[in-house]
């Protein structure tokens, strides 16, 4: 038994960011960031919450399934950003999809938050726990994010993507996951600070703050590392994977990427000039937009693989 993706969803909000828009804030222009990151676009949530975008998409998703919110078993949602300290997101998503049998919990692991989530969904699977699962990955960044900070605020966008997995007998073939603590301060987000009778707190609001350099370079070293550990661990050359569906972050990443693997580009598909980094959100995004322009097909080898904050990174091969 194993795990297999059987519907895609997705949601962004209407409101776009442009360069352009962005040049107004802060020091910067459309050429500098497209050039160093690939991104000429965000959406950014105004009338939305994180609560509307996540539904949303997992209401999609279900619906390109062909089931019903009743027969989900388990609801995972991966965010960073959530609503609510509490309740969780994924038990509002229920009550939205009227999962009335589902079990639901949130799941925090940043930019590789949905890969994660997707290899907590196939363990329940392959354990016999539960058939079917909805998995969403979803984050509002833009509430943040310091809009005077042109090192972060030109990267980051806001949306919603699903995905339907369910117990099958072809789908994940394997799956590797990794995370290293010592390196967490490079992309960080501080919550809400110590604040009671008996300790006092006056310190301003923090937002996103990140090293931008370190990041990058985390991610070239790291994510061709764990794409050939999992191809190895499947017995799989690489030149036969179809697709490598990365997290979203920056263009120059995946063109490292696909340059240290020695694999065309043309199998690196990327959306980050309209959407930004969407965090947990962005793989599954480009997952539905492709499912959805009818890039995958059935038999085809996938590579999906998330890297971010934490340090936390993964790659998973899936047939489709």
């Amino acid at each position: 038994m194993t795990t297999k993706i059987i519907g895609t969803g997705s949601y962004l909000p209407e409101y776009v960011v442009t360069n352009d828009d962005l040049a107004k804030l802060v020091d910067t222009s459309d050429e500098w960031i497209a050039s160093r990151t690939g991104i000429r676009n965000r959406r950014i949530a105004t009338n939305e919450s994180g609560i509307d975008m996540a539904a949303a998409a997992a209401e999609e998703a279900l619906k390109d399934a062909g089931m019903d919110g009743s027969e989900i078993d388990l609801i995972l949602v991966a965010t960073c950003s959530s609503d609510f300290q509490f309740p969780s997101t994924a038990c509002l998503v229920q009550k939205a999809v009227h999962a009335t049998n589902a079990a639901a919990f949130d799941l925090s692991a940043a930019c590789s938050g949905f890969l994660f989530a997707l290899h907590t969904a196939h363990a329940y699977i392959c354990a016999g726990i539960y058939k079917n699962i909805l998995l969403v990955g979803v984050e509002v960044l833009s509430k943040l994010i310091d809009w005077n900070d042109r090192s972060t605020c030109v990267l980051f966008g806001d949306g919603a993507g699903a995905a339907v997995v369910t117990a099958a007998d072809h789908g994940m073939e394997g799956f590797v996951q990794w995370s290293d603590g010592m390196g967490g301060e490079v992309l960080t987000c501080p919550g809400r600070k110590i604040e009671n009778p008996w300790k006092e707190n006056d310190s301003e609001t923090e937002y996103i703050q990140m090293n931008g350099q370190e990041v990058f370079r985390f991610a070239v070293k790291k994510v061709p590392e764990c794409i050939r550990q999992v191809t190895e661990k499947t017995e799989t050359q690489i030149e036969t994977i179809d697709w490598f569906i990365l997290h979203q972050a920056n263009s120059r990443i995946i063109q490292s990427v696909a340059k240290r693997l020695g694999v065309p580009e043309e199998k690196f598909p990327m959306n980050m000039e309209q959407y930004g980094n969407t965090s947990a959100a962005s793989i599954p995004i480009l997952l539905d937009e492709m499912n959805k322009k009818g890039m995958l097909q059935p038999g085809q080898k996938i590579i999906l693989s998330g890297f971010g904050a934490g340090l936390t990174w993964g790659a998973a091969q899936i047939e489709w």
